[in-house]
């Protein structure tokens, strides 16, 4: 999105500083994900970091449809729905897994 906001603002309606920033903010966390998968075992806290960063994200993408700060068109409305149901079921997924995870250590 950082690089691609000039195109893709006029055809999803959404600010093309948004998407932008949008992207600048998802590089760090992007950097933790690769950190993370690097390691033989991650700390219980690390997921529970990174699956509140993604249920934040998925508020925050809802949060910003509802709230009237943009006026995006049909396809913007779809582009952020979209990314966040695929955000969704991931935080979801990760939870799923760190709860297997902890159930199969304590076997």
């Amino acid at each position: 999105m950082i690089a691609g906001s000039p195109y893709l603002s006029p055809l999803l309606g959404l600010p093309s500083g948004l998407l932008f920033w949008a992207g600048v903010v998802l590089v760090p966390f992007v950097a933790l994900l690769l950190a993370t998968l690097r390691r033989q075992t991650v700390p219980r806290l690390i997921m529970i970091d990174i699956i509140a960063i993604n249920a934040l994200w998925v508020a925050a993408s809802f949060g910003l449809l509802f709230s009237g700060l943009v006026s995006p068109n049909a396809l913007g409305i779809a582009f952020v729905a979209a990314q966040a149901l695929a955000v969704a079921v991931l935080a979801e997924l990760q939870f799923v897994g760190m709860r297997r995870a902890k159930n199969a250590a304590a076997a």
